[in-house]
């Protein structure tokens, strides 16, 4: 009888305990920090799906956590599918930043990306930009083309070294005088005093040798 007299009055006390541990339950939980989430990626430079004037130099990811450069890796192709990040990552507490290559073309770059939490947790996520213009593109070369052969060129005429002869110098008349010789008048007017030469040299030879009408002969004079 004396246990049951009791009784009624243990419950309210017994309720008034698991009231309590509950409410402290409840406190805890509620006042508890929530737990601790994975690394994730608040941004980047260039953001995702923009577009720059020219093709930036790096590439720069900005995470909410601290990001450690084991396991981290991130992977730039250019538009042409070229690989342009060069490197390893550079980490920086909650920066990741990459490297690219000193030719970048224009156009859509794809960035690919993997970092370590520093919980060791690894993330992954990719994104893309676009570049209005490239920089650093090699300069075009020019074309060599066969350099032409000279053409040969006519030599200027020179003065001759000695000087004109006086033929050479002549009047024209006077070179075609020359040239024809000595006239064929010349040569009939000799002819005639060749001839006229001898036959008068004949006659006086016959004079001399023949007798005159006047002469006397030795005998005539005796008689």
């Amino acid at each position: 009888m004396r246990s049951s007299a009791l009784h009624p009055h243990r419950a309210p006390v017994v309720r008034a305990a698991v009231l309590a541990a509950l409410a402290t339950v409840l406190l805890t939980l509620v006042g508890a920090p929530p737990a601790s989430a994975h690394n994730a990626l608040r941004g980047s430079d260039p953001a995702d799906g923009s577009t720059v004037p020219a093709a930036p130099d790096r590439v720069t990811l900005t995470f909410d956590q601290v990001a450690i450069e084991l396991g981290s890796e991130v992977v730039v192709t250019a538009p042409d599918g070229t690989v342009v990040s060069e490197g390893p990552v550079q980490v920086a507490e909650t920066d990741v930043v990459q490297i690219l290559a000193d030719e970048r073309p224009a156009g859509e770059y794809q960035v690919a990306w993997r970092v370590t939490s520093a919980d060791g947790h690894p993330i992954s996520g990719t994104f893309v930009f676009t570049a209005a213009e490239g920089t650093g593109e090699p300069e075009p070369t020019i074309e060599q083309t066969a350099t032409p052969t000279p053409e040969p060129t006519t030599p200027a005429a020179t003065a001759p070294t000695t000087a004109p002869s006086a033929a050479q110098t002549a009047a024209p008349a006077e070179r075609d005088v020359a040239a024809a010789g000595t006239p064929a008048w010349l040569w009939v007017v000799g002819a005639a005093a060749v001839v006229a030469a001898v036959a008068v040299a004949v006659v006086a030879a016959r004079r001399r040798t023949s007798p005159g009408r006047g002469d006397a002969t030795p005998g005539d004079e005796d008689r």
